[in-house]
């Protein structure tokens, strides 16, 4: 897998599928952004509610994501719901950095960083939480209330292991 420069290759985060499904369900259930907000453009009603142009609204994504009947068990951390295009969601109902024309930029960044800490970490790293069952604070992002702390524990060579 990694060559013996110890860097990893483009091509070899390519072929990390599962991890990148992990990623992505990763970025299904807790967003890096909470939403955005946007400018009506015309007079709706939804839920309701008479929304009018110009009004500045705030789409939330977090909801969208959690749609039960896009995606099935959605409080549950499932990446093989992204293995194909047999499991593929519909457009806009996985959008963890927008979609369509105001997509972001950087979208494919996050996903690379967390491609390459998910490599470095599972490879080099074993680790054991110091707060077991830690819980979630919403502010206004999901963050670990104490920070996530853990114990580290570096894994010995396995090539003068075996």
């Amino acid at each position: 897998m990694v060559e013996s420069d110890g860097k990893l290759k483009w091509g070899e985060m390519q072929s990390m599928k599962y991890t990148g499904r992990a990623v992505q369900e990763l970025m299904r259930l807790k967003p890096l952004l909470s939403g955005n907000f946007r400018y009506v453009t015309r007079d709706i009603s939804f839920g309701g509610y008479d929304i009018r142009k110009g009004w500045r609204i705030l789409w939330v994504l977090f909801p969208a994501h959690m749609d039960p009947e896009i995606f099935d068990k959605p409080e549950k951390f499932q990446p093989s719901r992204f293995e194909g295009p047999s499991k593929s969601v519909p457009p806009y109902t996985y959008i963890p950095f927008g979609a369509g024309s105001r997509i972001c930029p950087g979208s494919k960044f996050p996903r690379i960083d967390a491609l390459l800490i998910i490599h470095h970490l599972v490879t080099n790293y074993g680790w054991t939480p110091l707060i077991p069952d830690e819980p979630l604070i919403h502010d206004p992002i999901p963050y670990p209330a104490k920070g996530l702390p853990v114990r580290l524990h570096p894994m010995l060579d396995r090539e003068n292991t075996a």
